[in-house]
């Protein structure tokens, strides 16, 4: 049967009539989209999730890097709505266009990996956060930092809280290790996934 011809007045959602969302044609559809958008350079922000011990996370890049790592607690569509106001709106799922971070990420979670290769798009940080954020790998696989040594690394013995606040709104966690900063009684403190997801990261580092 020939297919019917698609014009300028076709509306998209028509497309999708009948279709269940588990079709893989569906799937298909999408796939062939996003790798059409990325190949006329019509994206500016690619993501995808992945399955991790500390939940799905949500990955986003540009052609610069990674743009952000994000936790479930956060909402993922609150954060792709929020890099759609503040970074592009042009934004697609582009699962191929992040393989190299989801592997990275996986190699880590299974402790292989104890520091990571990646290219960084670094514009969601300013300020003293990214002074902040630059030093954290410094601080090496396995070990921790307490929030006053990161303050006195980073120039500022003083900021203790805003570097606290740096750590906690870290817009690349895991990749930018904040989760290696803690308080000076050891205690893990807070964590832009969760406590319980900075201990298990923690934890994760010290058995390998």
């Amino acid at each position: 049967m020939t297919a019917s011809p698609i014009d300028a007045s076709t509306d998209p959602d028509d497309l999708l009539t009948g279709l269940d969302p588990t079709d893989e044609r569906l799937a298909a559809m999408h796939a062939r989209f996003a790798e059409t958008a990325l190949g006329v350079g019509a994206v500016d922000v690619a993501y995808r999730t992945l399955d991790s011990p500390v939940g799905l996370l949500l990955l986003c890049a540009t052609d610069v890097g990674v743009l952000r790592v994000a936790f479930e607690i956060e909402g993922h569509d609150t954060v792709l709505d929020r890099l759609a106001s503040t970074v592009s709106p042009r934004i697609v799922e582009a699962p191929s266009r992040l393989d190299t971070v989801a592997r990275e990420l996986d190699e880590y979670f299974r402790g292989e990996r104890r520091a990571f290769d990646l290219p960084l798009d670094r514009r969601l940080s300013t300020g003293f956060q990214r002074t902040v954020l630059e030093h954290l790998p410094d601080i090496g696989y396995g070990s921790t930092a307490s929030y006053t040594a990161v303050a006195l690394a980073s120039g500022s013995p003083r900021a203790v809280r805003a570097v606290g606040t740096a750590c906690a709104t870290n817009p690349l966690p895991l990749v930018v290790p904040c989760h290696r900063v803690v308080r000076s009684d050891g205690t893990a403190g807070n964590y832009r996934g969760g406590m319980a997801a900075k201990q298990i990261l923690i934890d994760l580092e010290a058995r390998a």
